[in-house]
């Protein structure tokens, strides 16, 4: 579904992502790990129109979407969520997730005035929707807590709830576990997959808890100084002597330490 060719991203001297090529098969749940500082945010950042690339290409479907903002990719349908929840805290839940779709009626001022009943019918539908997203969560018991009391696993789940607002093809998860605590991790990861399994969602996630990439990602996908180290099973990626340098700076010996 997406393909990256050698990509760039240069920030003066400082190159974030230096050359780096991968493929995310449709259907997948990649996994995207390396050391702090390898590029990954940045290389997501880029495939999701919030940067533009120094050089390089990104495909999607075999279409050039290099550069094109993330309210375009957002109708093509590459969602990504982020490392901190981006909520309205203020506002409830379902509210929260009923703002997602775009083109709704009650946008414009004229559909306010004019056409009423079209918005009524378009908000119960979203409110229906909202619901469903929420039960499928397993938070409906929230629906009408405002989303600035939640706690940062369950924000994390409303920003996965999000994606299920619209036709998502591709998501992009950046450390989704982090700051997550076990029990509310293996909800998000129970998601994942089922969004995965009964939906088709390709996912590819960001995340340093090599456990949770190890239960729901093959591939796995190493960066290290901007550019793709290695790719392979999560058995694969321990096992390879490249990776635990990159990770330790040492060689076999100390392999235990990064499984």
């Amino acid at each position: 579904m997406i393909r990256v060719e050698n990509l760039h991203r240069h920030f003066g001297g400082f190159r974030a992502v230096d050359g780096a090529s991968l493929e995310i098969a449709t259907g997948s749940i990649t996994g995207l790990v390396g050391p702090n500082g390898a590029g990954k945010t940045t290389l997501f950042n880029v495939i999701a129109g919030v940067l533009e690339p120094t050089s390089g290409r990104v495909l999607m479907d075999g279409e050039d979407i290099t550069g094109l903002p993330p309210h375009v990719l957002f109708h093509k349908g590459l969602l990504r969520t982020f490392q901190i929840a981006h909520e309205f805290s203020s506002m409830s839940c379902r509210e929260n997730l009923m703002m997602v779709p775009g083109g709704q009626s009650g946008e414009t001022l004229w559909n306010a005035w004019m056409h009423r009943a079209r918005i009524a019918q378009e908000e119960s539908a979203l409110l229906k929707k909202a619901d469903e997203v929420l039960d499928f969560l397993t938070i409906s018991h929230l629906k009408d807590e405002k989303a600035g009391n939640l706690s940062g696993g369950q924000k994390k789940l409303l920003e996965l709830g999000r994606t299920m607002m619209v036709d998502a093809k591709i998501v992009f998860l950046d450390e989704v576990g982090a700051g997550v605590n076990r029990t509310l991790l293996n909800t998000i990861g129970d998601a994942i997959q089922r969004l995965n399994t009964e939906r088709g969602y390709t996912f590819c996630m960001i995340e340093h808890d090599m456990d949770f990439i190890g239960r729901l990602c093959d591939p796995v996908i190493v960066m290290a100084e901007g550019h793709v180290l290695a790719e392979g099973s999560i058995s694969e990626i321990k096992a390879n002597e490249a990776v635990i340098e990159a990770y330790l700076g040492t060689g076999l010996k100390n392999k235990e330490a990064v499984t």
